[in-house]
């Protein structure tokens, strides 16, 4: 007898490219009489915007839902939002790639029905991916304050640059004068920071990446830290205000506040293929190591 799955659909409103890859679901999905949740917003833009007939599901109005797996249909940018949503759950994220790119979302919505087959018959892997988690001292911080990817404290787009006095562990480290501070997880090593010079670092390898954003001193390069470590920030403008970014999601905050950044208590599950590494993804997705004369 097959056992019952209860999968989360999410996916983008953009993106009416995905039609194809969303009735594919739905057909596998109900040959293997599984349950089906759907973001409200989501399910709208399916029936109204690509007239697709949506099947019994339960209808999700907030972050408050349960799955066996919660399945994403979009870019990185898609699966972001969707490992904020699944959060401390630790619902395992199968990303199909109907963007771009697609590191975080790496499985071919042309494979939907085979990979939600091997789901059923547990031929797949689970990677655990550390996300990073932000506090503020004088005030709380709005929205979900934790990040996948990276946190990122950066200057309004017309301010000069912002100074960063940084403390690990509540000792001194240095005070960047810089556009911005990237702190990344390994798995966003490969994202913002990697754009600004930061190192590609391999995923569970326990550590974090502070990389400055144009920084005034050229010898201000990216370091590694252990991720049991606690950063403390604090900023100073001539705006009196700056941004804090995580996964993309600003905000803005005045200057002087204290801001502490650590490793959250939980993981994000990402499904993977059982043959996949992190290193032929690279070689795949990134053409890392690719030389064009050959």
């Amino acid at each position: 007898m097959t056992k019952k799955l209860k999968f989360a659909l999410f996916g983008n409103v953009y993106q009416e490219r995905k039609c194809v890859a969303v009735q594919k679901f739905f057909a596998v999905a109900n040959e293997m009489e599984a349950e089906i949740a759907i973001p409200e917003s989501f399910c709208n833009f399916l029936r109204n915007n690509l007239k697709i007939s949506i099947p019994e599901c339960e209808i999700i109005t907030d972050n408050n839902f349960t799955a066996d797996y919660a399945v994403c249909m979009g870019g990185d940018g898609t699966f972001l939002d969707v490992a904020s949503r699944v959060a401390s759950k630790e619902i395992p994220i199968i990303g199909f790639n109907t963007g771009r790119l697609g590191f975080l979302a790496n499985f071919s919505p042309d494979h939907i029905d085979k990979t939600i087959r091997d789901i059923y018959a547990g031929n797949f892997s689970v990677a655990q991916h550390s996300v990073l988690c932000i506090s503020c001292d004088e005030m709380q911080l709005k929205d979900y304050p934790c990040a996948l990817n990276e946190i990122a404290i950066l200057k309004h787009d017309i301010s000069s640059m912002i100074t960063i006095h940084t403390d690990i562990n509540d000792e001194y480290l240095t005070t960047y004068q810089a556009d911005g501070l990237i702190i990344a997880t390994p798995t966003g090593s490969t994202a913002y920071s990697l754009s600004v010079g930061g190192p590609i670092i391999a995923p569970q390898s326990n550590t974090i990446c502070l990389t400055p954003v144009a920084p005034h001193s050229l010898n201000m390069r990216p370091i590694v830290l252990t991720d049991d470590c606690e950063i403390t920030l604090r900023v100073e403008s001539r705006s009196h205000s700056f941004l804090i970014s995580l996964d993309g999601r600003s905000e803005s905050y005045p200057e002087n506040v204290h801001l502490h950044i650590c490793k959250a208590p939980y993981h994000v599950n990402v499904v993977t293929h059982k043959d996949q590494s992190f290193f032929s993804t690279l070689r795949k997705k990134m053409m890392w190591g690719a030389d064009r004369r050959c």
